[in-house]
């Protein structure tokens, strides 16, 4: 294959570049490397450049490739000895000083995808002006002479973040019951031992490699944990914990409500924080205490924001502009409801595995129960729901257009107070109910969300929703 069909195939997305393995191909994975070496050359990085994979079957040797074409171009390299979470390996660039890393991962996805993430030597997402530079330097490998070569180290990245972990979050586990499910991810093995480390009886679900991850997606949502919420129940377990294939996210079950709502675990483990609990140095973790949050995330998190006179960013969806915010506003916390957290003084990125130690912590003091039951009690009950409209690709941003001058001044009997536009169409309403409509970044499909006090309520938003934008497509 010549280099410009194979340049033309990759491309940066939300979170890095994804596809099928007769797409994600060795000769791309290679171009990737060399656009990456040749970025960090032109911005004068000399330190080592770390390499983490995930527990995908190709994703070791795909890792390796990388390596190699780092290597050539002069770099030393940090391989991962074993698979690894990607917040692991992000933690590590900023604990190590390193020029950045590559992380081969498709996350979430089906076993059959592959991809690679790019993380800047600051340990946050890579931002599209990165991105796109090195969409702009793809090329076929160029590597020095021999002599010129630079090294490549097996290394143990998880001892180092364990170390690290144990002495942030303040916690004894000692007594608390914890079920663990990996997902057959890169969770295994370091976040359940890390859980273990801190003292908690951890039960193990799904801790057993498998690249097939068991015929499913690694995807921690409600309909994928139904094991995990079953043994949580049956041997009444403090709380429940998954992470997703490279452990990035992560999903909590509470013995009463199953898998916890993103939302309300963000809502919740936010307040606990601003309460000083958990973390071994609250005071070097507080920043300002302000939160930043995507686009779709509930009010519920602006809420507890208030109650403690704290202020609330709005960000796209996409979790590179929730750390981007995360830094520009010394935010204490950043998250989105599709389960991605982060603490800005330990990570400007998702991190699912440290979340894990956290959350066990903040249980270990009062269920995650009683604390949602506290602050539903205080700001009221919250509903969000969301429904897909399908919309080919080249009439997502036709239909945004014409929806900006269609918006009606009054939308399931409430009227329209304002409306935010920072991704898609955000519509406030005068009830205190609001409903979203934006394009997804992965499917030929528009988003509409809404959010209401009720799940009744929730059902007409979405349904004015859908009757407003299906027209329009």
């Amino acid at each position: 294959m010549g280099s410009d069909a194979d340049a033309d195939a990759i491309s940066f997305g939300t979170d890095g570049w994804r596809a099928t393995l007769d797409t994600f191909t060795a000769p791309r994975v290679r171009m990737v490397g060399q656009a990456v070496a040749s970025s960090l050359a032109d911005d004068g990085e000399t330190a080592p450049v770390a390499v983490g994979y995930d527990a995908r079957e190709t994703s070791r040797r795909f890792a390796e490739e990388l390596a190699e074409v780092l290597a050539g171009n002069g770099f030393d390299v940090l391989l991962a000895e074993d698979d690894l979470p990607t917040p692991v390996v992000g933690w590590s660039v900023l604990d190590r000083d390193l020029s950045g890393a590559l992380m081969v991962t498709a996350s979430h996805n089906p076993p059959e995808y592959n991809g690679v993430k790019f993380i800047p030597s600051d340990g946050a997402p890579a931002l599209p002006d990165v991105t796109d530079g090195l969409v702009e330097r793809l090329a076929e490998p160029d590597p020095l002479h021999v002599d010129e070569r630079g090294t490549i180290t097996e290394t143990d990245f998880v001892e180092p973040f364990h170390e690290y972990a144990l002495e942030t979050v303040d916690v004894d586990l000692s007594g608390v019951s914890v079920v663990y499910d990996a997902m057959h991810g890169s969770g295994r093995g370091v976040t359940d031992d890390l859980l273990e480390r801190a003292g908690a009886d951890v039960d193990r679900i799904r801790c057993e490699a498998d690249p097939t991850f068991g015929g499913e997606s690694p995807e921690p949502t409600a309909e994928h944990l139904t094991e995990l919420v079953e043994r949580v129940e049956e041997t009444d377990a403090a709380i429940g914990i998954a992470n997703d294939g490279d452990a990035d996210r992560v999903t909590v079950v509470s013995p009463e409500r199953g898998a916890l709502d993103p939302n309300l675990f963000f809502a919740a483990t936010y307040d606990a924080l601003l309460g000083g609990e958990a973390l071994a140095d609250p005071d070097s973790f507080a920043r300002t205490g302000d939160v930043v949050r995507s686009v779709p995330t509930s009010s519920i998190v602006d809420r507890v924001a208030e109650a403690h006179g704290k202020a609330v960013y709005e960000t796209p969806v996409g979790f590179k502009w929730v750390a981007e915010a995360m830094g520009e506003h010394d935010a204490l916390m950043g998250g989105e409801e599709s389960g991605g957290f982060g603490l800005t003084s330990h990570l400007r990125n998702k991190d699912g595995v440290l979340l894990a130690l956290l959350a066990a912590a903040i249980a270990a003091e009062e269920t995650y129960d009683d604390r949602i039951d506290a602050l539903l009690d205080e700001h009221g009950d919250i509903v969000q729901d969301r429904v897909s409209v399908d919309c080919p690709d080249e009439r997502k941003e036709p239909v945004l257009d014409e929806l900006d001058g269609a918006l009606p001044d009054t939308l399931a009997d409430a009227a329209v107070d304002r409306v935010n536009t920072i991704d898609g169409f955000k519509v406030f309403l005068d009830d205190g109910t609001w409903l979203l409509v934006r394009p997804s970044g992965t499917e030929p499909k528009l988003r509409v969300y809404a959010e209401a006090g009720s799940q009744d309520r929730a059902d007409e938003l979405l349904a004015a929703g859908r009757d407003l934008v299906e027209p329009l497509v």
